[in-house]
């Protein structure tokens, strides 16, 4: 069988950085023979427009590819207006340096339910989502929103509703973070049989190029808790049923690791998959 196209990299600067900067971070990741990394704002978004000029001539001339991840606190569903129209201003300005530093996609955690109706906060948090793609849109940026699976049944964000909101909205896409679907679950892949009926509901055009996130995790009965290293004894989340499913579905894309060994874990899926 042909080899597929899928870059793994780090959500962050790797930890063998000697220097903690997103610039030496994408050397860092070059050197380690990875292909992609995620800048971090999730404390805000602290990065000026000339650093992100000099993150993407870096980022091209490595040939690493980039995301961002928006800050944590986010809530498109908020009763308060003052916090949704806050939490678009984090995501957007998330986008606009991302887009500067030429990164594909920025992903958040969109909304919490707050004991609402499923259906209406999803059209709630969708007509926000679309007032944003269409401002994306406008600007005439690259950038695209992906709205995140998160690891809490408190959080929306399960697989159906990360789909729901990519078909309702255009321009969106989803980032599948597995092992929040794991752990939201509690313990929702017990065998390589399950992640492929996970794949399978996922559309095929966005098995082309999916972005996803990875890591070993902890979880109780609320869902996540903490990342784990993937051979932690306490981790669940089985790596090689991950991969071996992804490969028997042709999925393409690029897996951001978020273990507490950033790129330990990401080299140890990479050299998983390249026996597949």
């Amino acid at each position: 069988m042909a080899k597929q196209t899928m870059l793994f990299g780090t959500a962050g600067i790797p930890i063998s950085s000697k220097k903690r900067d997103s610039i030496n971070g994408i050397k860092r990741v070059k050197e380690l023979g990875l292909g992609a990394m995620e800048l971090e704002f999730v404390r805000g978004v602290n990065m000026g427009k000339e650093t992100a000029e000099f993150v993407k001539k870096a980022a091209e001339k490595e040939e690493i590819m980039l995301s961002v991840h928006a800050p944590y606190y986010i809530n498109l569903n908020s009763k308060e207006s003052a916090k949704v129209e806050a939490s678009k201003k984090r995501i957007m300005d998330s986008a606009y340096i991302g887009e500067l530093c030429g990164a594909k996609i920025v992903t958040f955690h969109p909304a919490y339910f707050q004991k609402m109706n499923e259906k209406e906060v999803l059209e709630k948090v969708a007509n926000v989502l679309s007032e944003m793609t269409k401002e994306i849109e406008k600007k005439e940026w690259d950038i695209k929103l992906a709205p995140e699976t998160t690891g809490k049944s408190s959080q929306v964000g399960s697989l159906k509703e990360t789909i729901v909101l990519c078909k309702k909205v255009k321009g969106l896409l989803p980032m599948i973070d597995w092992s929040h679907l794991h752990a939201r679950d509690n313990g929702r892949f017990k065998s390589e049989k399950d992640f492929e009926k996970a794949i399978e509901e996922i559309p095929e055009k966005y098995r082309k190029f999916l972005h996803m996130h990875a890591s070993g995790i902890r979880f109780g009965e609320k869902g996540e808790r903490n990342h784990l290293e993937m051979e932690d004894e306490n981790n669940s989340f089985n790596y090689k049923w991950f991969l071996n499913a992804l490969h028997k579905k042709n999925v393409l894309g690029r897996i951001i690791c978020e273990s507490p060994n950033i790129e330990g874990d990401a080299l140890l899926m990479q050299k998983y998959w390249e026996t597949l």
